[in-house]
């Protein structure tokens, strides 16, 4: 993967100024370690924090500097953090990073453990301290296998050193870490569903409330972040709020910098980081290149699998959560993907929404039932077998599946894609339907659920 800039972006320099994520990067791709990271700044603000801060003022300077989840749903984490109980007697309680990135064309937070594992282990370190947690864990992806490996020999080195375990940095505060490899389900990146698997069961999501922060691990108050939104807790505590919010571009309402990148057939498929507000186009043209040639833009997505399509003259749209909401979907994890000319949106649909349908948890029926019926119609759409009605019956579906109509948000992602590709490329989906012969009466369609 790559964390190189092209063309115009080449002069931009990463630093600890601009760059509070990725400046410490090694160019060799190789993992920084304990010696290099504490020469490199690391873990300084963690004994600013540990020496010069009380617990709740981290707390409200995370809140003051308007950090907002990085795994997709953009919650505010200050607001998160103060949602964990006040009451002293509760003294067990759980500190999760949510590290299962299964998200299609998403691969941000792996980066950060591969080549960063300290960074990530200073925002535990000072996020356990603001939330008086004795314990926490890293639920990891499976297949990340060499994320696994580093960040197990980083906990060690921390270990080592003082930084975990017991009385850290004499301040009389305990914090155990561990790596915890889940078993590669997609519906994990849910955070009850992620509590439920890290206890031994199936991975369903829970009924909320509770919320963790009441009752999650074990029954025990906990606290559920993402990856790259435990690494921006150091850079904040380290330089403060007003500097924080200095980053982003004008325009945008939310503030710092964000992993973003691009991938698909683009000259310069990469991952770099920008300042919220830059503009997709300046993201794939100056970063990622533009398409290579031979090939033109058709549609692209702004973060994930499970984010809806845009055409190329949403460009303009600036990255961050509003933005993205203006052209009509998410931004999700920032990953875009670019879709080319050669691409039929049918198949490409039919091969998500598998996808999704197999990573379903089966636990409620409109997703159960819905998703795999939706990779039915497209597969006979794709076969030039469709029937007439079929693409009602899809909308239909991309209606009863979307928000507030299912157990968690699975279903909804999951269609929003489907919905937007009917939307711009009707016509794709059209050519799959067969003429009805004359006499022959239709199958059992179309049926448009929620009419």
């Amino acid at each position: 993967m790559s964390l190189t800039s092209f063309g115009p972006a080449n002069l931009i320099k990463r630093s600890a100024e601009t760059h509070p994520l990725t400046w410490r990067l090694r160019d060799d791709g190789e993992p920084v370690w304990l010696d290099e990271y504490q020469a490199k700044d690391g873990y300084a603000a963690a004994r600013k924090a540990f020496a010069d801060m009380a617990q709740d003022d981290i707390v409200q300077t995370v809140k003051d500097a308007g950090l907002k989840g990085r795994g997709g749903a953009g919650f505010p984490t200050g607001v998160k953090w103060g949602l964990m109980p006040k009451d002293e007697s509760m003294n067990i309680r759980y500190l999760l990073c949510n590290a299962d990135e299964m998200e299609p064309n998403t691969w941000k937070d792996r980066m950060l453990m591969e080549q960063l594992p300290h960074l990530l282990i200073e925002g535990m370190l000072i996020s356990a301290r603001a939330l008086k947690t004795y314990r926490g864990y890293i639920f990891l992806r499976g297949e990340y296998t060499t994320a696994a490996v580093h960040l197990r020999r980083a906990v060690e080195e921390a270990k080592a050193a003082g930084l975990l375990g017991k009385n850290i940095l004499g301040s009389g505060f305990d914090f155990e870490l561990f790596v915890h490899t889940g078993a590669g389900r997609y519906i994990c990146g849910e955070e009850t569903a992620l509590i439920n698997s890290l206890e031994g069961r199936r991975a369903n999501p829970r009924s909320k409330p509770p919320f963790p922060a009441a009752v999650g691990v074990w029954g025990k108050p906990t606290c559920v972040n993402n990856v790259e939104t435990l690494c921006n807790v150091p850079a904040i505590i380290g330089n403060g709020v007003d500097w924080y919010k200095s980053l982003a571009r004008e325009g945008s309402e939310d503030h710092g910098t964000k992993l973003m990148g691009f991938s698909g057939k683009v000259k310069n498929p990469g991952l770099w980081e920008l300042p919220f507000g830059v503009t997709a186009r300046e993201l794939f043209e100056d970063y990622a290149g533009g398409m290579r040639d031979g090939f033109k833009l058709k549609c692209w997505q702004p973060g994930g699998a499970g984010t809806g399509f845009l055409l190329p003259e949403h460009l303009d749209a600036q990255m961050y959560a509003g933005g993205i909401a203006k052209v009509g979907t998410r931004m999700g994890t920032g990953l875009a993907m670019a879709v080319d000319d050669s691409v039929n949106m049918v198949s490409l649909l039919r091969n998500m929404e598998q996808f999704f349908a197999r990573e379903s948890c089966g636990f409620c029926t409109p997703c159960r039932d819905g998703l795999p019926w939706s990779v039915k119609l497209l597969m006979s759409i794709e076969n030039g077998e469709g029937q007439p009605g079929d693409i009602e019956t899809l909308l239909g579906l991309v209606g009863f599946l979307g928000p507030g109509k299912t157990f968690c948000a699975h279903a909804p992602g999951a269609v929003e894609p489907l919905g937007s590709a009917i939307k711009y490329f009707r016509p794709e989906f059209e050519a799959g339907i067969a003429q009805a012969k004359p006499g022959v009466p239709p199958l059992a369609r179309p049926i448009v659920i929620g009419a």
